[in-house]
């Protein structure tokens, strides 16, 4: 059944679902705005649908409302705890990337990342998959593993290319970017605290 946040396919509306938490939480337009520290008109937009946010915008309004956005898209019931996450169980974040860079990447998070202040991640990136020219920064830390192919990653005004077997350690409030130069698909197995998505 929906409840009016979903649309048709199976999409998130984001308007709908954002509307929705804001009045959960007991907020106007204007108290969610100051809350995340941006303009009033922006969640107004959002809201009805005037306005697509990306993803960093999202991320902000979302922060007023002390929400992921893993949470905010994920409309399903939770998982009964459990310290083991077989493989189809994995929850797919991809959508929350939106269209960010050239090729395919996809981002599958173990468990609920929230409850335990820790998100693990597989990622697999196309060949030629990027993350954008836009440089990724977020509060926290992130390490990986890179389990299969190449991968470019630039940490600042450093750029190196991993193999297999490499990995690599950071504070994300560093400016970062993650781009597949080879002719295969690349693997990470990554972590992040705080969780980012």
């Amino acid at each position: 059944m929906m409840d009016g946040t979903e649309e048709e396919d199976g999409a998130v509306d984001v308007g709908a679902r954002l509307r929705a938490l804001r009045t959960q939480h007991g907020l106007s337009q204007r108290e969610l705005a100051e809350r995340a520290g941006v303009p009033h008109g922006q969640v107004s937009m959002v809201e009805t649908g005037r306005s697509s946010p990306t993803v960093a915008s999202l991320r902000k309004i979302l922060s007023g409302l002390g929400l992921s956005m893993a949470e905010f898209f994920d409309t399903g019931p939770a998982d009964p705890p459990s310290p083991f996450v077989p493989a189809d169980r994995l929850r797919d974040l991809t959508p929350l990337l939106g269209r960010r860079g050239a090729g395919r990447i996809t981002l599958r998070q173990a468990g609920d990342a929230r409850a335990h202040g820790l998100q693990i991640l597989h990622e697999t990136y196309a060949p030629g998959a990027d993350t954008g020219e836009t440089m990724l920064e977020h509060r926290g830390a992130e390490g990986g593993v890179i389990t299969r192919g190449r991968i470019e990653l630039t940490v600042g005004e450093e750029t190196r290319i991993l193999r297999t077997g490499d990995a690599y350690l950071f504070d994300s409030r560093q400016p970062h970017r993650f781009r597949n130069p080879g002719p295969e698909e690349a693997e990470i197995v990554s972590a992040c605290t705080p969780p980012w998505l």
